[in-house]
């Protein structure tokens, strides 16, 4: 699968403390996307770029639905994932000239251990560097809260959060210098960090409108303080939302010698969020900069695919012309970008989606499918996304 056919690839990147769920998280979220592959209930297919890696998952997944085994995780041990989603064989399509139809999502791990723990020796510490500086082209990144650890410290949450949100700070720290040139702030940085509530099937009670209440009574301040961490990774930091977005994750309902693994929650929400959570913010972001030319250009290439793949007609060649000088693209395809913006927030993305279903065109059906998805996230009160 060469890089050039993909249309569109989008990075998410994984934060989690050591047994906070990132690899049964993973393994279920492949295992249901084989089930569907099996069942054709979605109108794209989700196949593992790597065949190997794709059947470790599987194995993890089986082996929770049939044995109830929880899989094995490694230690230090740092991986990204690359998924392809990809029109099933045999549908039908008005394919575009020259645009590959291959979307594709690459899922960064950041060991959990690397936040708890000190490097043992350099080769280590060089280790968390690269590995952090490979997922620094992410868009979205994920910061999971462990529910098991929210009921260990139940009337007393502050404890574990303050404790989970200050590692991550001071270890965000210890990288910096490493990844900063010269001390300059990064263009390139995922700008959107969710805060995940892992094992929420252990909280049934708790929506994610509790999750948002709780993380900001009980580590408001530690959170602020991460925000202002992470700020200082970035150039032009207005550009940065950080704990303004929550989302309730579950791969199973775990029971004693079984794992339902039909019982998930949040899972269908993973390719949504990384593909198009960025769109509307990156560009209300760019389009309301007054400095910060080059972090407004990265902001408008990275939001160009979804406007050309479900844009109108007279908004496509524009977008052809991008890049440019920043004031040249705001003037000339600003107008456009944020009509599409209100187009998919708004009542018209259902119309979109209908249109695009009935023409046959998969980008643009799978895109606005994603936005409906998030819309239903967000009234089942699993997602609540930033209104700013």
């Amino acid at each position: 699968m060469e890089q050039h056919k993909v249309a569109r690839e989008q990075q998410i990147a994984v934060f989690g403390e050591s047994g906070s769920g990132k690899t049964v998280l993973l393994s279920s979220f492949y295992g249901l996307a084989v089930e569907q592959l099996l069942s054709g209930t979605e109108q794209f297919d989700v196949l593992a770029v790597d065949s190997a890696q794709g059947r470790r998952l599987h194995q993890n997944y089986l082996g929770m639905k049939n044995s109830a085994a929880l899989p094995m995780t490694s230690r230090f041990s740092a991986t990204s994932y690359a998924f392809s989603i990809k029109r099933k064989p045999g549908a039908a399509a008005r394919v575009r000239r020259n645009v590959p139809e291959e979307l594709r999502l690459v899922w960064h791990d950041y060991p959990g251990d690397w936040f708890e723990e000190e490097p043992s020796e350099p080769e280590e510490a060089k280790r968390r560097i690269n590995t952090f500086q490979a997922l620094l082209s992410s868009d979205v990144a994920l910061v999971l809260v462990d529910g098991q650890k929210l009921l260990d410290n139940a009337g007393e949450e502050e404890r574990y959060l303050k404790h989970l949100l200050t590692g991550f700070s001071t270890q965000l720290l210890k990288l910096r210098d490493n990844l900063l040139q010269d001390g300059k702030p990064l263009v390139t940085f995922p700008r959107i960090w969710l805060m995940a509530l892992s094992k929420a099937d252990l909280l049934p009670e708790m929506d994610v409108i509790d999750f948002r209440d709780l993380l900001v009574e009980k580590a408001g301040a530690e959170l602020n303080k991460l925000q202002g961490v992470i700020a200082t990774f970035v150039e032009v930091p207005e550009a940065l939302s950080v704990g303004d977005d929550f989302v309730l994750l579950s791969s199973a309902q775990f029971e004693p010698g079984k794992i339902e693994v039909t019982k998930r929650v949040g899972l269908d929400l993973i390719l949504p969020i990384a593909a198009m959570l960025p769109f509307s913010r990156f560009v209300r972001w760019a389009l309301a900069m007054r400095k910060g030319a080059k972090v407004a250009e990265h902001l408008l290439r990275n939001a160009k695919p979804v406007a050309d793949f479900i844009g109108n007609d007279r908004l496509r060649p524009l977008l052809a012309r991008l890049p440019g000088p920043i004031n040249n693209v705001v003037a000339l395809v600003g107008p456009f970008l944020m009509q599409t913006v209100l187009d998919l927030v708004g009542n018209r993305v259902l119309d979109m989606h209908e249109e695009a279903k009935a023409r046959h065109d998969f980008l643009a059906e799978t895109l606005t499918g994603f936005q409906l998805e998030l819309d239903r996230g967000d009234g089942e009160k699993v997602l609540l996304r930033s209104r700013a």
